[in-house]
């Protein structure tokens, strides 16, 4: 008897299976490394570690013609799409690139990308910490992504930062998309598999399939879509409002600008006291009463006119003050 096609139940677990021993190897990666670089080396690098340990994992056992872990807890295997042969090397490779590098690939260029877009349109290149893209160094790609983004205009800017987020936020729709399509028709649970035409069929004696567990993934298909749908558009309708609320902030941003620059000028023209921080008021004694060229303000501090007030005493008590101006 030929071998039967993996039902979509197999292949879910398969593919839960293996999410969970490569969460326990990331896991074990970054606790390494953050205990011999310590917590900062370990957020900067936390996306790599990631990648390499994904890469180690389907590097030891798809491109080296193995099953995975968990194609081997549900017994099935990976073949071409003359469902016959096993992948060749090339098409294993591709799907391990496809399904660990270029997400990653994908995800830092949008992310820098986003970032330099950003920078350049609020005048200012913004604070990065540890957790930030711009941690490190950068690096020759991102000072040739600056120099593009230079040299675009303000609404070319504008037209390419709205397209990033689109194109981000897409890419997550698109798999969950992707993964509605398999709950529906059952054929590629991932999208590498998909591009690379591999699909599984079984290696032990071929069971009856339940149809009711597949009306029921055809329901959780349909839901997912429906599901999908109503998140599209709100995530489109906030990406809007986000735009709207850009558009009117702009404009009062730099008003809030001007009229803090133009208060503070006018505050470093006005005379304040340092004691009380209220305006100076100055009042001039009549000749003849006082031979010292100071002058009294009523906040209650004395300050030499042609040093610009920045002699002052404080007068102890009102009735000193009061003594001295009628002697």
């Amino acid at each position: 008897m030929a071998p039967a096609a993996a039902s979509p139940p197999e292949v879910v677990r398969a593919a839960q299976k293996d999410d969970y021993y490569r969460g326990g190897l990331r896991s074990a990666a970054g606790g390494a490394l953050h205990s011999l670089a310590g917590a900062k080396k370990w957020l900067e690098w936390r996306r790599e570690i990631e990648l390499v340990s994904d890469v180690a994992y389907f590097g030891l056992t798809t491109l080296a013609g193995y099953q995975t872990l968990g194609e081997e807890y549900v017994s099935i295997v990976q073949v071409d799409p003359t469902q016959g042969r096993v992948p060749s090397r090339l098409r294993r490779g591709v799907l391990v690139a496809l399904h660990t590098v270029l997400p990653y690939l994908l995800d830092k260029a949008l992310l820098h990308l986003e970032h330099e877009l950003q920078a350049d349109g609020d005048g200012a290149w913004p604070s990065r910490g540890s957790l930030a893209p711009g941690a490190r160094g950068p690096s020759g790609a991102r000072r040739w992504v600056r120099r593009c983004t230079a040299a675009l205009t303000e609404q070319q800017q504008g037209t390419l930062l709205r397209a990033v987020l689109v194109l981000r936020q897409g890419l997550g729709c698109l798999q969950r998309l992707h993964v509605a399509w398999f709950y529906i028709h059952g054929a590629f649970y991932h999208l590498a598999k998909r591009f690379t035409g591999i699909t599984y069929l079984r290696v032990r004696h071929p069971l009856a399939e339940d149809p009711r567990a597949r009306a029921s993934y055809r329901l959780l298909g349909l839901v997912s879509l429906l599901h999908l749908v109503l998140a599209a558009g709100l995530q489109l309708y906030g990406f809007r409002q986000r735009q709207r609320a850009q558009r009117e902030w702009r404009p009062q941003r730099g008003l809030s600008h001007r009229r803090s620059y133009a208060e503070e000028r006018a505050v470093s023209r006005t005379s304040l006291c340092t004691l009380c921080l209220e305006e100076r008021r100055w009042s001039v004694p009549s000749a003849g009463r006082s031979s010292s060229p100071r002058s009294w303000s009523t906040c209650g501090t004395t300050a030499d006119p042609t040093e610009g007030g920045t002699q002052e005493s404080f007068l102890m008590s009102g009735g000193s003050l009061f003594s001295r101006l009628t002697s």
